[in-house]
């Protein structure tokens, strides 16, 4: 068990200078000053200890950009990126970016569509649902009708962004069980949780629990189905956060974007497979008309007059423009190479995985590049997959063991997320490092203790 911290951080002798302090209190501001080289060596020598971001195979999230990329990020790191009025250039970079977004998702009209940058695909989550409860006000409160009681309709394998959405906007969520048989949303079973209250139904193009596509298609046609026996007209927001800046470049022949007319908004992560440092999301809506105008705010006080729709205000401009960066470097084909190797070495990591008498896949990442799998039944009563997380982690590797969600949630699995940088010679000493752990929990005399639950389940 771990000893409680000291209250004072030791200031390392090699680094300090004549006059300051050798110790720092941990939880309060000093009260002098510290020399520039001294605060950032203690604090660099502390990141030591942090996880090799390589080997983390539990995060969606991008931990690497070429050195022009870093150069451009050092130079706009105080760009504001509320501050339009002050930073024009910036503003117009990011107008362009979601309109690039716009074409790439198949917009009919991109110059028509409306979007925005935010912090992260969460915040664009956020601004999607939003625009659904609203539009659905407008149109009840048109006819006439209450609306103290909107429901979002999901499956129940969705990231908990939107189980914080229906909590904080006081909307009642609507989970679907994903089962062994409709391992993610499909249509099946949609009439029984939509009503006039839905305010949408949203679709998932790459579940986080799996990385599988949700078939947006035939959740449209479900919804066509309904309406013609309900009458009720429910729209499509896409969480887009991984898979929107993959289908376009490995399945542009899959229908799930603005050409499913359901489709009224589309959300996604750039620091994800958009390749961009965190934090950066986008959202776009198909036209003017599917965000409401209530939902747009005039701010004044800046300098010029400017519209703003995010939830946040003051945010760094500097990942815009890397967006922007990546876009004009790898173009379209340059992300297709990148996701594809991603891709290549995510089969390849299922491949080796399926081979494994210890193993059943759940999928295969022939979606986004990301798969997950199972212990096979009968295979050992001895160790579990949380016990081969912590052995994987003694040689470095994060790769997170946790419950399936709801009517699944006695099933265990183990996930991997390839990104960029995880070349096929690391996935080979993975592949071995698998190989030597079950080697290691297949020869144990007995159980191994009982582990505690803890995951490291990355978003």
């Amino acid at each position: 068990m771990r000893t409680r911290r000291r209250q004072d951080l030791a200031v390392n002798p090699l680094f300090t200078r004549p006059g300051e302090a050798t110790s720092v209190d941990r939880f309060a501001i000093p009260a002098g000053e510290m020399l520039p080289e001294t605060a950032y060596q203690i604090i660099h020598d502390e990141v030591m200890l942090d996880g090799n971001a390589r080997l983390n195979l539990a995060t969606f999230v991008g931990t690497y950009m070429d050195t022009q990329a870093a150069q451009l990020y050092a130079e706009t790191l105080d760009k504001n990126m509320i501050d339009k009025d002050e930073y024009p250039r910036t503003a117009e970079i990011e107008d362009r970016c979601w309109k690039m977004l716009a074409r790439l998702w198949h917009a009919e009209d991109p110059t028509g569509t409306i979007g925005t940058s935010t912090i992260g695909s969460s915040e664009a989550c956020m601004l999607g649902g939003l625009a659904l409860k609203r539009r659905w006000q407008h149109a009840r409160r048109a006819a006439g009708k209450p609306t103290d009681s909107p429901n979002l309709v999901m499956s129940s394998g969705v990231q908990v962004v939107w189980e914080k959405f229906c909590n904080y906007w006081e909307v009642e969520p609507r989970y679907v069980p994903i089962t062994e048989e409709h391992q993610v949303l499909d249509g099946h079973d949609l009439a029984g949780y939509v009503d006039e209250n839905t305010i949408g139904v949203v679709a998932v193009l790459g579940v986080t629990y799996t990385g599988m596509y949700e078939p947006v298609a035939a959740v449209s046609a479900a919804l066509d189905e309904i309406q013609k026996a309900s009458g009720h007209d429910v729209p499509i927001h896409v969480d887009g956060a991984s898979g929107a800046m993959v289908a376009p470049f490995l399945q542009p022949e899959l229908v799930w974007d603005f050409r499913v007319d359901r489709v009224a908004s589309i959300s996604t992560s750039g620091h994800k497979y958009g390749l961009v440092f965190p934090g950066i999301g986008w959202v776009v809506w198909r036209d003017r008309d599917a965000l409401p105008d209530d939902l747009v705010f005039s701010v004044s006080y800046l300098g010029g007059d400017m519209p703003t729709l995010a939830l946040n205000f003051s945010r760094p401009g500097a990942q815009v423009l890397l967006q922007y960066y990546t876009f004009l470097r790898l173009g379209m084909d340059g992300y297709r190479r990148v996701q594809q190797a991603c891709q290549d070495v995510a089969r390849h990591l299922a491949d080796g995985i399926a081979s494994m008498q210890a193993f059943d896949l759940w999928n295969d990442g022939s979606d986004i590049p990301v798969f997950a799998w199972r212990q096979r039944a009968g295979h050992t009563e001895n160790w579990d997959l949380y016990h081969l997380q912590d052995r994987l982690r003694t040689k470095g590797w994060l790769v997170p063991a946790y419950p399936m969600p709801d009517d699944l949630s006695d099933v265990t699995v183990q996930r991997i997320v390839v990104r960029n940088g995880l070349s096929h010679d690391l996935a080979e000493e993975l592949l071995d490092d698998i190989r030597d752990e079950v080697a290691f929990l297949d020869g144990l005399d007995g159980p191994m203790p009982r582990q505690r639950r803890r995951s490291a389940f990355h978003h």
